[in-house]
């Protein structure tokens, strides 16, 4: 039997290849060979069979299948990683917990959630296999001129957290999220109400008239996201959203080198409750959309019942920077497709207060001048 192979090489040179996201392809740094994700794969062929096959029963399985009560989510088509797991390796952060995947190629330094520098490698093992993966698509140096971006122009920023080179402290991560399929059917009952004002006499008077308004529908649901990683913070991860689905990819291990690849610690039944408020927010939303032409509308009653479908397992791609200033922590994330960056900027007090009594001097000035005159 063919040994399942993780470790990418040049075929020219042998050297590592890793995946460009300007380009699309895998690169060699030594030779400066360029060969397409499909021809690197055709060199793997029983891994891609097997990753495509895979692929296909989860596109046959999408959306709300009706032969199903709709109870609970089914995720009964994600696979394990079986044999092709046993050549990637494992970096275990003793610090926060962290379990972060890559190929034999990439070397992690530190954790990319809590910045510790020692991080313990090991053999990969267990775990399910994700379905499918988002590729990068912008590279670090388009992570470091968004990072500058989001805090440009911003006067309270510290000097030293712009000039101490933390924004090279970034880190390519392929976060794991569970993506939910189903259908939600919803009822709703609402108050809504129109006014009309005319004089009689010196009395001008306002009527209001109240409507019960009633709508019901069902909505489709399919790629509801929700992070299977207890270190990313959820605000961050549904801030840096949407993804573009259409560039979605059938999974396979020639997308990871020289990137990491979260290790999901939170089960898809333990994400449910998140997917299923998505899902219920979405359809009340859409129905509330649809009530239109009133003054006011207020909710009386609603209720919502999901069919819950297929679940699927998909890596995303994330570019994370964490850094310290005054013994805090600051995370930030870039989606690595679209470049949408979030992340809570440091204060600088000195600057805030040399800006407050800047403007404090002058108007106190001002006013003793109105007051003794």
């Amino acid at each position: 039997m063919p040994s399942q192979v993780t470790n990418y090489k040049c075929p020219n040179c042998t050297g590592p290849l890793h995946f460009v996201g300007a380009s699309g392809n895998l690169e060699c740094d030594y030779c400066g060979g360029s060969f397409t994700v499909q021809q690197v794969e055709d060199m793997m062929a029983q891994a891609e069979a097997k990753a495509e096959q895979a692929f296909q029963e989860a596109q046959a399985s999408i959306g709300y299948d009706a032969g199903q009560d709709g109870s609970s989510w089914d995720n009964s088509g994600i696979d394990s990683w079986g044999a092709e797991g046993e050549n990637l390796k494992v970096y275990s952060c003793p610090s926060c917990g962290a379990e972060l995947i890559c190929d034999e190629t990439t070397a992690a330094t530190s954790c990319p959630y809590c910045n510790n520098p020692t991080i313990v490698p090991g053999q990969f093992s267990g775990a399910l296999k994700p379905d499918l993966v988002i590729p990068f698509k912008l590279d670090k140096d388009a992570a470091v001129a968004n990072l500058k971006k989001h805090y440009k122009g911003k006067p309270f920023l510290p000097n030293a957290f712009t000039e101490n080179n933390h924004v090279e402290d970034i880190k390519g991560v392929y976060v794991p999220f569970w993506l939910y399929d189903g259908v939600a059917e919803a009822s709703a009952v609402y108050d809504a109400t129109r006014s009309h004002t005319h004089r009689e006499g010196n009395y001008q008077v306002t009527t209001t008239e109240h409507y019960r308004v009633m709508r019901s529908g069902s909505l489709s649901f399919e790629n509801v996201p929700v992070d299977a990683s207890s270190k990313m913070p959820d605000d961050h991860m549904d801030s840096i959203e949407p993804y573009d689905y259409a560039e979605m990819r059938p999974f396979s291990t020639a997308y990871l080198p020289g990137y990491l690849a979260d290790k999901y610690d939170v089960t898809s039944e333990e994400s449910a409750e998140r997917a299923d408020l998505r899902c219920e927010n979405s359809v009340l939303e859409s129905l509330r959309n649809t009530v239109s032409g009133y003054e006011s509308v207020s909710t009386l009653d609603h209720d919502v019942q999901l069919h819950r479908g297929k679940v699927r397992y998909a890596l995303m791609p994330v570019w994370m920077l964490n850094t310290k200033y005054q013994d805090k922590n600051f995370l930030f994330a870039m989606n690595g497709q679209t470049g949408k960056m979030v992340g809570d900027l440091p204060v600088s007090k000195a600057k805030m207060w040399g800006t407050f009594a800047a403007i404090a001097a002058p108007l106190a000035a001002l006013l003793l001048w109105l007051f003794s005159h």
